[in-house]
């Protein structure tokens, strides 16, 4: 679409070149040029968050399945919460923030199965779960939404940054995840963030 109005420009431009010069025509070509590039960089933008989710998704449900489910309950300490917890609490943010900033007219709606104690299969079935519906709300998302201002707790935040949220909070909680298996002397999966 972008193409056709450059070409329709310039035949229109040839038509009159007398009152726009050549070099008028080239920055208007560069120009709209350049917001094709912009526009294509959030489609890949987008298509990286969504192939770092998914990889996400695959390493955190590998880190859940190596902790054996008598373990689910474990604490390193008091103040924090469990191994099954984690995992809860990471679904519960993934789920509120695609549903609350990523997706258009939507609203968080609390849930309890984040709240109540879940046995550890139907925690895995939750986060993977929670996993996909974010990955959804990524993929259907219009592109040039990225940079649109949310109210959010913190301040307004762009949609771009929610989704940079997202990763780091998932991130931050597998992190802690990791620990855990160590703490059981469970050597846990390797590295892999890309």
């Amino acid at each position: 679409m972008l193409y056709c109005f450059i070409f329709e420009f310039i035949e229109f431009s040839k038509m009159n070149f007398s009152k726009f010069g050549f070099k008028f025509q080239v920055m208007l070509v560069l120009f709209f040029s350049s917001l094709h590039f912009i526009s294509a960089q959030g489609v890949f933008l987008l298509e990286e968050h969504i192939t770092k989710w998914q990889n996400s998704m695959e390493y955190t449900l590998e880190v859940a399945n190596m902790m054996p489910d008598s373990l689910y309950d474990f604490r390193p300490t008091p103040e924090e919460m469990t191994f099954g917890e984690q995992l809860q609490h990471m679904a519960q943010n993934m789920t509120w923030l695609a549903t609350s900033y990523l997706m258009e007219d939507e609203k968080y709606i609390k849930d309890e199965k984040f709240k109540k104690k879940l046995n550890p299969v139907d925690i895995r079935l939750l986060i993977a779960s929670s996993y996909q519906f974010s990955m959804d709300a990524l993929k259907k998302m219009d592109m040039t939404n990225l940079n649109k201002s949310k109210d959010f707790f913190a301040g307004p935040k762009t949609v771009r940054q929610i989704i940079y949220l997202m990763h780091d909070h998932a991130t931050h909680h597998r992190g802690q995840l990791l620990v855990y298996l160590r703490l059981q002397g469970i050597k846990p999966p390797k590295y892999r963030g890309w």
